[in-house]
């Protein structure tokens, strides 16, 4: 055989190598049999090891996060009211208005000549009633004739009334300072009641709206000051302007507005953006988010050592979470928490501990 091996070196060097390999595996399978799993309490005395670390709560500022986005105070949609064709552009998109100025002008029609009609009309029923009266004093005309007369005056009125706001709805004047933000029709252009003309929108203030699970919104009240992150790192400042009476039906959370000032006018409205509430201070302890796990319920918690050298198990609220750690309340304000062997031990369980140092 060895001879066979020397007339093939590369046959050789296999055979060394699988030698060497097995050689290697089976020192390292003794050192695994001989040693206990890093995170896996060692029993001394039938007592499983764990290592524990002194933790003192700390006073941190309350505060929720939530995603909103942002939107402009107040924006209309403004549509015909009438059959016409559009006569005039007044102004433009993009453009700075104030309230009233006009905006679009449609085709006024036969509406001029429907008004002065109303208003002969209704010059002519005054008389007929004004004549009536002084009959009516002399017992020369009837109390049913006279108020038949008046009918007619009042049904004259309210057709002028009618003919001048169609007349005033081929003028579209801005309900409110804002700009002009879109237009859906052109110069000659046929419109039909109901059809959009144009968009209005006031962004000398913003309106950023988000949803707060239900166990928040008891901590928020109206006035609050809320710090807005956009996405491209800007920050904004506002107050917190409404909270929603009920929970939307399907989510179970309640709709908020924060109302921002807005004197420059920026472009910001339909961004994305991050909300961050304060809600207070609050005492609260900071650890390693791999400490927390779940009990039968699903709730957050973290396993801890109690005077007796038990473990417990304590529920807590994660007020927050970062890249450095988590912050939770609801523990002792000093407490022994487990940091390695957790997850071989239950509530209730003796153990031993040792304590490691700080910082480690």
């Amino acid at each position: 055989m060895f001879s066979q091996l020397a007339k093939r070196p590369w046959l050789l060097a296999i055979v060394i190598a699988l030698l060497l390999l097995l050689w290697l595996l089976s020192g390292d399978l003794y050192r695994a049999q001989d040693r206990a799993a890093p995170d896996q309490p060692v029993a001394e005395n039938g007592l499983a090891k764990v290592e524990i670390h002194w933790l003192e709560a700390e006073p941190m500022q309350r505060q929720h996060v939530v995603q909103g986005q942002v939107e402009p105070w107040r924006r209309v949609e403004l549509r015909a009211q009438v059959n016409a064709q559009v006569l005039r552009l007044d102004r433009d998109k993009g453009d700075r208005v104030e309230q009233g100025e006009l905006l679009l002008s449609l085709s006024p029609d036969d509406r001029p000549a429907q008004v002065a009609r109303g208003e002969a009309e209704v010059r002519q029923r005054q008389s007929e009633v004004k004549a009536a009266q002084r009959l009516r004093e002399r017992s020369l005309v009837s109390a049913n004739e006279l108020l038949r007369l008046q009918s007619e005056l009042a049904k004259a009125r309210a057709e002028l009334d009618s003919a001048r706001q169609q007349l005033q709805n081929t003028r579209i004047s801005a309900p409110f300072a804002g700009v002009y933000d879109q237009r859906q029709v052109e110069l000659g252009g046929a419109v039909q009641p109901g059809q959009s003309l144009l968009t209005l929108v006031d962004i000398s203030q913003l309106r950023v709206s988000a949803q707060v699970a239900q166990q928040q919104v008891t901590q928020l009240r109206l006035g609050q000051p809320v710090r807005i992150e956009l996405l491209d790192g800007r920050e904004l400042t506002g107050e917190l302007h409404f909270i929603a009476a009920a929970a939307d039906p399907g989510s179970r959370s309640f709709r908020i507005e924060v109302r921002v000032a807005n004197p420059e006018l920026q472009r910001l409205a339909g961004a994305s953006a991050t909300l961050h509430i304060d809600t207070g201070e609050t005492l609260a302890h900071r650890l390693s988010p791999a400490l927390l796990s779940l009990d039968e319920s699903g709730r957050h918690g973290v396993k801890w050592v109690n005077a007796a050298q038990r473990v417990e198990f304590t529920a807590v609220e994660l007020l927050s979470v970062d890249n450095q750690g988590a912050w939770v309340s609801g523990l002792p304000q000093r407490v022994a928490l487990i940091t390695l062997g957790q997850g071989f031990v239950e509530p209730g369980q003796a153990v031993r501990v040792q304590t490691t140092a700080e910082g480690s």
